[in-house]
């Protein structure tokens, strides 16, 4: 049966910053409501080892985000596994609409969405989304043991997935249209000593290919960005490690946003556009895009929202 639950918090989002919102705003006795979204615990559901978190040497990306949930749980956040469809910001208590048929009102709404990964927008692409093209090493590496796999991209996130895939495959190719990775020096230098990798530069995707009965990837031609010479490498696997894009479509027609989505904040808080919405983590930041630098900014937008409802008493 569909009910109607208002808060004075809606805290909209379930990674980082979302989570540590919960703590703060559970803390300062605002009884919040946390909506946990499509991917609950958000992306370090899909990372393995996590070594930058203070406090954990090693820990397993999707066991930290547990911790977090239990921990914003145990301060008294409520937690509903439900994905909101539909925001309306243009008057206070804010509606909020869930997938569940629930509609959730609030004083103050926190958003923190995240981001999500990029896709290259190609035809082949998208034929073998999920039989052999895939954005996420974590989710499905263990499916290509022993066998050939392509990665696509030259930041953190590629050579991230890149490292983490030698655990299963036989071979990793590497595929960047530069000459040099923007990756972290220290990822650079595992990737480098890495004798299952192999990366080749100035070559950009052009086709991935394979059998239609049953759907599969057989390889990928690749195309050298200086010469134009194309390249057949056989693989089963072709992994898309280009980025994230904020998944701010709840609000891209009401709030300022910039930087292809990323909601804006005025400088040194959380606070958006619309006085009572607060914004927080991957869906701000297009910057750092750090669990810790997320989980801080959830923080603060715990405390901006407890001082905006506090004026409004007033």
């Amino acid at each position: 049966m569909a009910e109607t639950r208002h808060t004075k918090v809606l805290i909209i989002g379930s990674g980082p910053a979302g989570y540590t919102a919960g703590v703060y705003a559970s803390r300062a006795m605002l009884e919040p409501i946390l909506v946990q979204g499509i991917e609950p615990g958000g992306q370090l559901t899909t990372t393995t080892e996590v070594e930058n978190y203070p406090g954990f040497t090693e820990v397993q990306g999707p066991d930290l985000m547990i911790k977090m949930q239990e921990h914003a749980q145990a301060m008294g956040c409520e937690i509903i596994g439900d994905i909101i469809t539909d925001l309306d910001l243009s008057k206070r208590p804010f509606t909020a609409k869930g997938d569940s048929g629930n509609t959730y009102t609030a004083d103050a709404v926190i958003l923190a969405t995240g981001a999500r990964a990029k896709w290259l927008g190609m035809e082949s692409e998208e034929k073998f989304k999920g039989f052999g093209v895939s954005a996420c090493a974590t989710c499905d590496g263990f499916f290509y043991r022993s066998q050939e796999i392509v990665v696509v991209g030259g930041g953190n996130t590629a050579v991230e997935e890149a490292l983490f895939l030698t655990n299963f495959a036989s071979k990793v190719t590497l595929i960047h249209r530069r000459d040099e990775l923007r990756a972290e020096k220290i990822l650079q230098n595992r990737l480098e000593k890495n004798p299952k990798i192999e990366t080749l530069w100035f070559n950009q995707l052009d086709e991935v290919y394979g059998t239609d009965a049953p759907l599969g990837v057989e390889g990928v031609k690749v195309k050298n960005v200086k010469t134009g010479e194309i390249t057949d490498i056989p693989c089963k696997g072709v992994f898309i490690a280009i980025g994230h894009a904020p998944a701010s479509e709840l609000v891209k027609d009401t709030l300022d946003t910039h930087m292809g989505g990323y909601v804006v904040t005025k400088p040194g808080t959380t606070q958006t556009s619309v006085p009572g919405v607060f914004a927080a983590g991957d869906l701000t930041d297009h910057i750092y895009r750090q669990a810790v630098t997320s989980a801080g900014m959830g923080c603060m937008a715990a405390l901006d929202a407890e001082r905006f409802l506090a004026e409004q008493d007033d």
